[in-house]
């Protein structure tokens, strides 16, 4: 058997190469096209799989367990409260003992240096389901739903408005600038992509040619954008003043005329979810009746309206997430030719 990516940890964007990023977008379209046929597609039978949160989850945590089971893996649940990571034990025998019960470990949490030392200790493939740094498996099934979309990567637009140095941000933006995807960013200066993040997006969009803009003006930033992004304006565990966040976020919202301002009408709406698009949430209403926006980073409206694909990229994560998997863990038969 020959699998170019066997054995390799999934820890974040930059670990990979255009065409190894494709791949996996196009393994994940094919992944998804066997479950909807009822194909089985059972690579990692047999295999046992740890899922660590130390961060709450719906999607990934759903997605990881739900791809593991289709994949004939069984996985098993350890939370914040199961784990010892650093309090009792140490990260690297963790990972030690992990390594030795499991074949694979997905791991959610905050500090990128947990991730990076689960796969140096455990000699198991390791994925990263999310760190305050980055999320790489929400890349692929975002650049997976745009391919679903559009049909190919080539000569598309992706612009983000809102919170520009969070995790997403960065991770749409060095995969884009990977990709060869034009990506556009709009955020308030002190909220746009770090100094070091950007510099090395810029040298990866040198080679792909992907144009890069990053502004403090929505509009210049969404004209002629295939999609919109956007994502929350606190991060999960973020200390900040709410309010002032909001009052420096609001103008990037994204609305119904914010959309217009593409000049496109099949430009698409992206979102990582969860969304604050209303007040069905405890948080929802608290924020509602505290500063009287019953709204914050997109409107209901847009977040339910035709142009709308989150759900679609929600359900995306499953299937990107499967092929990660089985790409790292399988025994898949890849051309090494298809790297060259």
């Amino acid at each position: 058997m020959e699998n170019h990516f066997y054995g390799k940890s999934w820890l974040k964007e930059l670990d990979y190469s255009a065409k190894e990023l494709n791949f996996l977008i196009d393994f994940s379209l094919h992944l998804k096209d066997l479950k909807k046929k009822h194909i089985p597609h059972q690579y990692l039978a047999g295999k046992n799989i740890a899922l660590l949160f130390e961060k709450t989850s719906t999607r990934t945590r759903s997605a990881f367990t739900v791809a593991a089971n289709d994949l004939g893996a069984h996985p098993e649940f350890l939370g914040q409260n199961d784990i010892q990571l650093g309090n009792k034990e140490s990260l690297a025998d963790t990972a030690k003992i992990l390594g030795s019960m499991f074949d694979g470990i997905e791991f959610r949490g905050f500090k990128q240096d947990s991730v990076e030392q689960l796969a140096k200790y455990s000699g198991v493939p390791v994925w990263n389901g999310l760190t305050d740094e980055w999320h790489p498996t929400q890349m692929i099934a975002d650049f997976m739903t745009l391919k679903e979309e559009f049909g190919s990567l080539a000569n598309l637009t992706l612009c983000y408005v809102g919170d520009g140095r969070n995790n997403m941000a960065h991770s749409l933006l060095v995969t884009a600038a990977i990709l060869g995807v034009n990506f556009h960013l709009a955020a308030p200066k002190d909220l746009q992509p770090k100094a070091e993040v950007l510099a090395i997006a810029q040298e990866l969009a040198a080679e792909s040619e992907a144009e890069l803009l990053i502004t403090t003006d929505p509009k210049q930033a969404v004209n002629g954008a295939d999609a919109i992004y956007t994502d929350i304006w606190i991060s999960m565990g973020e200390k900040v003043d709410i309010h002032k966040r909001i009052e420096a976020l609001l103008p990037y919202q994204v609305n119904q005329a914010l959309l217009a301002q593409t000049g496109k009408k099949e430009t698409i709406i992206m979102h990582c979810l969860p969304a604050f698009h209303d007040q069905e949430t405890t948080l929802g209403k608290e924020l509602a009746a505290e500063y009287g926006l019953s709204e914050l980073e997109i409107t209901d409206e847009v977040f339910l309206g035709p142009n709308s694909r989150v759900f679609v990229e929600g359900e995306n994560r499953l299937h990107s997430i499967k092929a990660i998997m089985a790409a790292t863990l399988g025994e898949i038969f890849i051309p090494e030719e298809y790297f060259n």
